[in-house]
């Protein structure tokens, strides 16, 4: 089961909604239902499962209903029509009471823009801010909010108020308070975004490396596409207040849905979204760590390579093999037909993870002379990096599937 459950949700400010839902089927854009009703179309009719741990992100540009749409999560905005489920438990269902009391079990609270944190406290005193109203005690809230502090490298400053912080610090103090309730979901609304672009950057990747510890599921609202292509393990882009795409950066960046989201990507740097399991390709083949030299130059030859990577039955990597060396090696009249490589005949490759961005890529074939292999956790070969790829992918239009590349399985070989 997901963790937040939006079903054809839709928010139409202003009263007798319905005369703005019967023109919305009818298909008429939202600025001309606006302009007939005086009804202003936050969102409509959006679906979206968020799972549990991951980072959400709402984007599009400014009136495009992504701020409305995280405030619907939580009934700062009451939903007109559809169901908002969490844990299980729709919330929309959910009288006042009942809706205060979940509020303080399920959400950290809002990281906002303009940090929304109190003047007159410290940083101990905002950090415990939200403790205090869920009424823990102050001995409690103390040392939970040190522990926080510290995660988010503000210890130290316990005692400054927000004026002596510089707008990272202060931004850190709304996130290190959100955190501090220690519930499961975390809303950010365009939290980084009055930073300047060097804090932004860090704060972005303090972000990940908190949530590669914490795990909490965080919905970010941002305009920024490169923020979003970033942060997010999934994106939603909102046009008018209708979803237009929903996929992992790679997806929307690699299959556009229409001219708006084409556009929208097109000035995007791909480098910091295609991986190396993006352009890898198959291995055209490999040579066997039981083949006899005369075997392995007979396949090198025959695949046209200048060097290949040496595999054992599981393909797990043991290096590879430059087709110069093993011919000079075959020429020795003393050379056995199936005597194997010696171990100085046998380099090892640089290798990558699938994971690894274009831009480690970019910079390690810069710098290497053989083969980047790309490997799994346990060093079994999945593909090879070449340049062709690289250039491909930081093209218009490009596709992973142009590289031919096919997931392999067993021990079979994929050559393209």
């Amino acid at each position: 089961m997901s963790k937040i459950e939006i079903k054809n949700v839709s928010k139409i400010f202003g009263p007798k909604p319905e005369r703005a839902f019967k023109m919305l089927e009818q298909g008429i854009p939202k600025n001309e239902v606006q302009a007939k009703t005086g009804l202003v179309v936050g969102v409509y009719d959006i679906s979206i499962e968020i799972e549990k741990g991951e980072v959400f992100v709402i984007m599009g540009l400014s009136g495009s209903g992504k701020s409305t749409l995280q405030r619907l999560l939580n009934r700062l905005h009451e939903p007109t029509r559809g169901e908002i489920i969490i844990d299980g438990k729709d919330i929309t269902k959910m009288d006042h009471n009942e809706l205060i009391h979940f509020r303080r079990k399920a959400f950290s609270g809002m990281v906002f823009q303009n940090f929304a944190i109190l003047p007159h406290r410290t940083v101990m005193g905002n950090v415990e801010f939200g403790l205090e109203i869920h009424g823990v005690d102050k001995e409690k809230r103390r040392k939970r909010a040190q522990e926080v502090i510290e995660i988010v490298g503000l210890q130290g400053y316990e005692n400054s108020f927000p004026s002596e912080l510089s707008g990272g610090m202060q931004q850190r103090v709304g996130l290190a308070r959100g955190l501090a309730v220690d519930a499961d979901i975390l809303l950010m609304d365009e939290a980084f975004s009055a930073l300047d672009p060097l804090i932004r950057r860090e704060m972005q990747d303090e972000l990940l490396e908190l949530q590669s510890r914490m795990k909490k599921t965080i919905v970010f609202v941002t305009h920024d596409l490169d923020e979003a292509f970033k942060l997010g393990d999934r994106i939603a882009i909102l046009k008018d207040g209708v979803m237009v795409q929903m996929g992992t950066a790679e997806e929307i960046i690699t299959n556009p849905v229409d001219d708006y989201v084409t556009a929208f990507v097109e000035g995007l740097d791909r480098t910091g979204v295609f991986t190396a399991g993006t352009i890898m390709q198959p291995v055209k083949a490999t040579a066997h760590v039981n083949d006899g030299l005369h075997t392995i130059l007979h396949r090198i030859r025959r695949a046209g390579l200048s060097s290949m990577l040496l595999v054992d039955s599981q393909r797990i990597l043991h290096g590879y093999l430059k087709a110069g060396e093993v011919a000079e090696e075959v020429k020795k009249e003393s050379v056995d037909e199936k005597k194997k490589p010696h171990h100085s005949l046998i380099h090892s490759p640089e290798t990558v993870h699938p994971d690894t961005h274009l831009t480690e890529v970019i910079n390690l074939y810069s710098e290497s002379t053989g083969p980047i292999a790309v490997v799994n956790d346990n060093n079994k070969l999945l593909g090879v990096i070449v340049r062709g790829a690289i250039i491909a992918a930081l093209s218009k239009g490009y596709k992973p599937e142009d590289n031919g590349y096919t997931e392999q399985t067993g021990t079979e070989e994929k050559v393209s």
